[in-house]
């Protein structure tokens, strides 16, 4: 991974959508799974509700799916790419930029329906690497867009997650390493 820049969105795509995950209760995902897009109630629109390319940033976020009942299920969301381009182009940093007073800062966000922020990507150890993975917290209007236009389709990868995790545990990283999604570089500037 020499040469990776600092940051770079990689992302499982082809010419229509991009594979963002998220992890959930059991409620939550059945739901989502039934329906093929999040519904309220289980689901809470007024949130601000956070996407994630990176397949191992969301397994080290949610613990491979064994952290905590309310992250055990790993949903991979099909979303249009057009969505997807929307939410980085209506974003902004999730930390105000150094030296930016307060009233501008709120102004950004009231203005900014998406934040963006760049994490430590994730090896199969969960330990962070020198690049950074893209993770987008959709606001209201942006949950909206994501759940009534975006959404193409949703599956629970939970037991890949979990075979895979095996595979770390038990030392045999190469086979762990072919069984993750193949994610490559998503064509974005900043």
């Amino acid at each position: 991974m020499d040469g990776m820049p600092a940051r770079q969105i990689r992302a499982q795509y082809d010419d229509r959508v991009i594979r963002v995950y998220q992890a959930y209760s059991d409620a939550i995902a059945d739901s989502a799974l039934e329906r093929q897009t999040f519904v309220s109630p289980p689901f809470k629109m007024e949130r601000m509700t956070w996407i994630k390319p990176s397949f191992l940033w969301m397994m080290y976020r949610a613990g491979w799916g064994e952290k905590e009942e309310g992250q055990k299920r790993i949903l991979a969301i099909d979303i249009r790419r057009d969505g997807f381009e929307w939410a980085l182009s209506h974003g902004c940093d999730s930390r105000a930029e150094p030296g930016m007073d307060a009233a501008a800062w709120e102004q950004l966000k009231a203005r900014s329906p998406v934040r963006i922020q760049w994490d430590p990507e994730r090896d199969l150890l969960l330990r962070p690497l020198p690049h950074r993975a893209i993770q987008m917290g959709l606001g209201r209007e942006a949950v909206r867009a994501y759940v009534d236009e975006w959404i193409q389709g949703i599956t629970d990868v939970t037991a890949q997650a979990h075979a895979i995790h095996a595979l770390v545990k038990a030392g045999r990283m190469k086979e762990a390493q072919s069984a993750l999604p193949r994610e490559r570089a998503y064509p974005w500037g900043e």
